[in-house]
């Protein structure tokens, strides 16, 4: 236990560490614990992300209280969270503290510039890992396309876009989807 402890300590704080872009830049590295550990599976990671974007919290702070907690217990669930938010805090220390030094500095903005077509890069591979998982199921012979979940989908996408519709709050949307997957049975 002291040793997974310590293991689940490094892993997120790793993810604090280099997850730059908020939530969703740390889908990537979640599904690479999923691969490398037995914590959670990628099935997890789906789930968490539905109910990170339908509560309150980071979907990387829900994960790592959600993996801690299963792992070791609420005192797991602590101390995962406080490893991924301790990076953060050390850099927005020392963000404010030489902010108005560097903020003009050439370098500065052109490390900025350069790291955004990065962090596009993670959040697009996140949407593409979540759209893999969600529309492809395992069966016996292997990944099948989930063609009731695209048409619920496909649905959904299409009633939010109707003008009427679309002003209608995105919790609405939640309760619906999942009361038809319920009834449905997918």
């Amino acid at each position: 236990m002291n040793s997974l402890i310590w293991k689940i300590f490094y892993e997120f704080f790793k993810i604090g560490l280099f997850a730059v872009g908020g939530g969703p830049a740390t889908i990537p590295y979640l599904m690479d614990l999923a691969e490398k550990y037995d914590w959670f599976t990628m099935e997890d990671v789906t789930n968490m992300i539905a109910i990170s974007e339908s509560t309150p919290g980071p979907l990387g702070l829900n994960m790592a209280t959600y993996v801690g907690t299963d792992a070791l217990g609420v005192l797991g669930g602590a101390w995962a969270s406080i490893a991924l938010t301790i990076p953060s805090i050390i850099v927005i220390v020392l963000v404010a503290k030489f902010l108005s030094n560097f903020s003009q500095n050439r370098w500065v903005k052109a490390a900025f510039y350069t790291i955004r077509p990065a962090v596009a890069g993670l959040i697009a591979a996140a949407v593409w890992n979540v759209f893999e998982v969600s529309l492809f199921v395992e069966e016996a012979g292997g990944r099948v396309f989930a063609l009731k979940t695209f048409i619920l989908f496909v649905a959904v996408f299409a009633l939010m876009h109707i003008k009427k519709l679309s002003k209608m709050h995105p919790v609405i949307w939640f309760i619906g989807a999942a009361v038809v997957g319920c009834i449905l049975k997918f």
